[in-house]
């Protein structure tokens, strides 16, 4: 496993660090899997784990909590996320700071996942969804202040709307976010244009997450590609975005290097950045694991086949179902 320094904490993380919005907030996810995944991971090297209240109420918390206690020796860095208090995503530019993150609301969840998780203080806590006028609003920037100065969060971050990486530069620029999560994969090359640069200017760290589009660019979906009543994906893949992710995953199969799949080939696209601090595949089982782990062993992409792959930039805009 490679590191990277995490901005101007200093920390240094695996670049391959854990995603676990899978481990307890999508259909088929068990626990005891989940727990052999994760040790997995922490044997291999990766020391950076993303979850979230909102990730089954606080069960990914908990569960992230056990693998704390079995690995005491091990310093493992921990990221959560402060729900919205309206409980909708993606923000909406008339949701107000009230609606999603009024002072006492942050407070209440800090401390439900400093519960959840079995410690005293949290690495990184970061807003699970974001606006960046809400800074208009003084109290913002005060509860972030006293989340640092409380002992009880060691830096603060900002997760950024998908398809919005601009919304979240001026959280940056005055100091409210200490790292910075973002959509960024090898459709998703948008964050390149200002929010990278600007995060590099502010030593910023940087958290590409959705590295394999939500699936598609693992190489494995089909037209016919279904999932239970009740998972997120059914919402997300909906015919017009299934039809068109399918035909910009297909357009990738020529390019993925001898002895890597597609999964690989797009974790070494985004590690080609040195702007990433730590990328966050979502991961429920030891192989998933072993195999996401290997891409930082395999090294960076040759140089052309990244020109390639920059070429299969795909703008998207938020719309319906772009949760």
């Amino acid at each position: 496993m490679n590191y990277r320094r995490f901005g101007r904490t200093a920390w240094n993380v695996s670049e391959i660090g854990y995603g676990m919005w899978g481990l307890a907030g999508w259909t088929g996810s068990d626990d005891a899997e989940s727990l052999d995944a994760l040790e997995r991971a922490v044997d291999l090297g990766c020391n950076f784990f993303d979850t979230a209240w909102a990730y089954g109420d606080g069960r990914s918390e908990q569960i992230l909590g056990k693998i704390l206690r079995s690995n005491g020796g091990k310093k493992l860095y921990v990221a959560t996320k402060i729900p919205p208090k309206n409980l909708k995503w993606p923000s909406r530019r008339d949701f107000t700071l009230d609606d999603c993150y009024p002072p006492d609301h942050i407070e209440a969840y800090v401390n439900k996942s400093l519960a959840n998780l079995g410690v005293d203080k949290l690495d990184l806590i970061q807003f699970h969804t974001w606006e960046d006028r809400w800074l208009n609003d003084e109290r913002l920037p005060r509860a972030v202040e006293k989340l640092r100065a409380s002992g009880k969060a060691e830096a603060v971050g900002v997760s950024v709307n998908r398809w919005e990486p601009a919304n979240g530069i001026r959280a940056v620029l005055e100091g409210v976010a200490d790292a910075v999560q973002v959509i960024y994969n090898i459709f998703d090359q948008n964050p390149e244009d200002a929010l990278f640069p600007i995060c590099r200017m502010k030593d910023v760290a940087v958290i590409a997450r959705v590295p394999f589009d939500e699936g598609t660019l693992t190489g494995t979906l089909t037209i016919n590609s279904t999932w239970p009543k009740g998972d997120w994906r059914n919402t997300y893949f909906v015919p017009e975005n299934l039809k068109s992710s399918l035909a910009h995953a297909e357009a990738l199969k020529p390019l993925v290097p001898a002895g890597n799949s597609m999964a690989q080939m797009a974790l070494r696209f985004i590690l080609n950045n040195p702007d990433v601090s730590t990328v966050i595949p979502g991961m429920r089982k030891r192989a998933n694991v072993e195999a996401n782990m290997a891409a930082s062993t395999q090294g960076p992409l040759p140089a052309a086949l990244h020109k390639q792959l920059r070429t299969h930039r795909w703008d998207r805009n938020p719309t319906s179902w772009s949760q």
